[in-house]
């Protein structure tokens, strides 16, 4: 696959929550970084990590309280034939209301042989989180109703 094409798949795969196949997009040792994460995890370097990332490699049930796609990808090409830059939004709705969420993204792919070996994936975190009522998760906030104690 071009690097244009592992993007895509990648964009599409997680939005779908088709996260079985995901971390064959990946090289067995890699390179992936969430610079806008606000806990800075660890970079993920390798296939095992992405698999445990991804959620055991298994594909994800339906989020019960959102639903969403890509939207609005613009792919560009580098001067690096390994090197893409792909913008896009994970867009969708909040079940149960009629509120929508738009988190723009660009995650920035260096793909050899068909598999990504490093990447950049730079995310509102916080957005999404929000969007999906796990904004608690993500800041280590008590979620409503725990006990602060």
């Amino acid at each position: 696959m071009t690097p244009e094409e592992v993007f895509r798949k990648l964009v599409h795969g997680v939005a779908a929550g088709q996260y079985a196949g995901l971390p064959e997009l990946y090289a067995e040792q890699t390179d992936v970084r969430h610079p806008m994460h606000p806990e800075r995890p660890e970079p993920l370097r390798s296939r095992a990590e992405l698999r445990a990332h991804f959620g055991g490699g298994q594909d994800a049930e339906p989020d019960p309280l959102v639903r969403f796609e890509a939207v609005d990808i613009v792919v560009h090409r580098t001067e690096d034939p390994e090197v893409v830059v792909g913008e896009f939004a994970y867009a969708g709705t909040v079940a149960g209301s009629d509120e929508s969420f738009h988190v723009p993204c660009v995650f920035v792919l260096r793909v050899r042989d068909g598999q990504i070996v490093e990447s950049r994936d730079y995310v509102d975190h916080a957005a999404m989180a929000k969007a999906r009522r796990r904004i608690a998760e993500i800041t280590r906030e008590p979620a409503a109703g725990d006990d602060a104690s």
